[in-house]
């Protein structure tokens, strides 16, 4: 076995991951000793390195992933079977502040978007009509549908109705998510123009709605109670979208500098590449942005179970410290309150990537956020107030971590994937591939191809033509998701539904 069949990721590791399949009794030599490969091995799947004893540590980033549940030797395929999680209830951490300077340098690149009254940025132009409640999605699909018929979106981006299934028959927690998720969505920069569509009896009342939007801009965001509409409320919703679409349609790109791009950090359908090519590369791509004075947010809090203390000691402040503990114990308390264990996250399709525990996910999931000092931490479904990285309490479900990361204000989610996925939520949801045989297989789905780092393409050069990319999709170019169509909203919900 030659050394580019294979990747040691940290010194300090007790395994490497295989860049190929590796068949039983092929030789590689790690550290100067020679390893023979007791099993046939799949690509992104880990081998051990040295014998390890049941119960010890098995490390791989330069971090525990899990133990040994047996005795171990070199040479060993390392998977599930074999490695279980250290992972158990919530903990007790010390702030130990890391304070490491980025020397990044600032650049005077822009993008071309659509500034706001209230001086937020959009990068699309869209028509949105947003139902308080999911009984009147019908109506929301048929104006959407009739709006696009008769414009043809000729001079903006998209029309959408975002049907959800909510807005009544919940209480307290689940009922304020929904209402703030909504009013996000309401307020979010990349709709031109927002109907706000009703019908009158449900437990999110219009008017007390509309008031939770604040001081909007009442041009631009209107809305439409059903039930107080005599006869057919289907023209009536037109004769309001005919007024915005005409608003909107005379909306202008204009330059914006960076600090205005708010980027939104996600991973899905995950294999043993993905903290070894798109992670680092978003990672890189995000130490970037903050550089600028942009944004970027990383959520999926169950994943970073296991390489939480990383987040909390780049936290700026003991508050922002003590903010991210509750952020992670709350999460941990909200699985043992159902009785569910804390570390059983990684997926059928994570583990047949090669992720064995929940720790193995987190140590790559956390790298999309680079190195940057952690700025700002927000609860499910507020919006963003401090530039630079932010954490978002949101679980690891894609459809509903994407949303919130969208609700909290990013105009675009990057999604890394090593086993690919078709979805996109309200926002342009770029795909980025861990290895090079997905982008191939999956043209449809995957906007940009990571696997180039481990076939020798540099972080710099691919970190370049990453930025490059995102600034396209910012100055309009469509995402593989829009292109499909592909978009929808997901809602977190906890307790009952009466």
């Amino acid at each position: 076995m030659n050394q580019t069949a294979f990747i040691k990721i940290n010194p300090a590791d007790t395994v490497v991951v295989c860049l190929r399949p590796i068949a039983k009794g092929e030789v590689m030599v790690v550290d100067g000793k020679e390893i023979t490969a007791a099993q046939d091995t799949p690509m992104g799947h880990k081998i051990l390195i040295q014998d390890t004893p049941e119960g010890t540590d098995i490390i791989k980033y330069g971090y525990p992933i899990g133990h040994a549940k047996k005795d171990l030797t070199a040479g060993e395929w390392v998977n599930e079977n074999n490695l279980k999680t250290n992972l158990s209830g919530t903990l007790t951490y010390e702030y130990k502040p890391v304070n490491e300077r980025l020397t990044i340098p600032q650049e005077n690149r822009t993008f071309n978007g659509y500034k706001r009254a209230n001086g937020e940025v959009g990068i699309r132009n869209e028509i949105w009509i947003v139902p308080t409640v999911g009984c009147v999605n019908g109506i929301a699909e048929r104006l959407a549908s009739q709006l696009e018929a008769e414009t043809k979106c000729k001079d903006i981006d998209a029309i959408h109705a975002w049907h959800h299934n909510y807005g009544c028959s919940q209480l307290s927690g689940d009922h304020e998510n929904t209402r703030k998720v909504l009013r996000d969505i309401v307020l979010h920069p990349n709709a031109g123009g927002v109907l706000v569509l009703g019908l009158g009896c449900e437990n999110n009342q219009p008017d007390d709605f509309m008031a939770m939007l604040g001081d909007y801009d009442k041009n631009r965001i209107k809305l439409l109670v059903t039930q107080k509409v005599d006869g057919e409320e289907v023209e009536a919703g037109m004769a309001i979208l005919r007024e915005l679409y005409a608003q909107a349609s005379a909306d202008k790109r204009e330059a914006c500098d960076l600090s205005h791009l708010r980027v939104g950090l996600k991973c899905g359908g995950s294999d043993g590449f993905s903290g070894i090519t798109a992670n680092p590369l978003v990672g890189a791509f995000s130490d970037y942005l903050v550089a600028q004075g942009g944004t970027s947010i990383l959520t999926e809090v169950p994943e970073m179970f296991g390489a939480e203390t990383i987040l909390m000691n780049r936290c700026e402040t003991p508050e922002l410290f003590e903010q991210t503990v509750k952020l992670v114990n709350d999460f941990k308390e909200y699985f043992l309150s159902h009785g569910e264990p804390v570390g059983e996250n990684p997926s059928p399709g994570n583990k047949a990537g090669g992720i064995s525990t929940l720790e193995d996910k987190a140590l790559g999931c956390t790298q999309k956020c680079g190195r940057a000092p952690v700025s700002g931490v927000l609860s499910y479904g507020d919006r963003l107030q401090t530039n630079g990285l932010n954490l978002l309490s949101a679980p690891g479900n894609d459809l509903v971590a994407s949303t919130a990361l969208a609700s909290a204000g990013c105009q675009i989610v990057l999604f890394t994937t090593g086993r690919g996925t078709p979805f996109g939520t309200f926002i342009p949801t770029m795909k980025i591939s861990t290895n090079s045989q997905l982008f191939a297989r999956k043209p449809n789905w995957i906007d940009f191809n990571a696997g180039k780092l481990v076939e020798g393409t540099p972080m710099d050069e691919l970190v370049k033509a990453l930025t490059d990319k995102i600034i396209s999709v910012a100055n309009g170019e469509r995402t593989r998701n829009e292109e499909n169509g592909y978009r929808e909203i997901s809602i977190f919900k906890n307790g009952v539904t009466l």
